[in-house]
């Protein structure tokens, strides 16, 4: 008899604690849509920029381009597009 009321007590406790905890649910915050917003304009223009410098290299190497020339072209030719 005096492990029941000790046992009775903690079990209730337990019950009353685990309500306590399941009313708060915090709500997860909507997902983002990956087509919009900063990021995806940041994407596109980090690519579209890697693509524009890659073609200027290019073009530098096949003008047989080097050293501070070769950094000049392609430092103009990123920058006119």
């Amino acid at each position: 008899m005096r492990f029941v009321l000790p046992l009775a007590v903690i079990l209730s406790l337990a019950a009353l604690g685990g309500f306590a905890a399941d009313d708060h649910h915090p709500t997860p915050p909507p997902p983002a849509d990956p087509a919009s917003g900063p990021t995806a304009a940041a994407d596109g223009d980090a690519a579209a920029r890697h693509a524009r410098r890659t073609a200027c290299i290019k073009e530098a190497k096949a003008k047989k381009l080097v050293g501070p020339q070769k950094a000049a072209f392609i430092k103009e030719c990123v920058a006119a597009s």
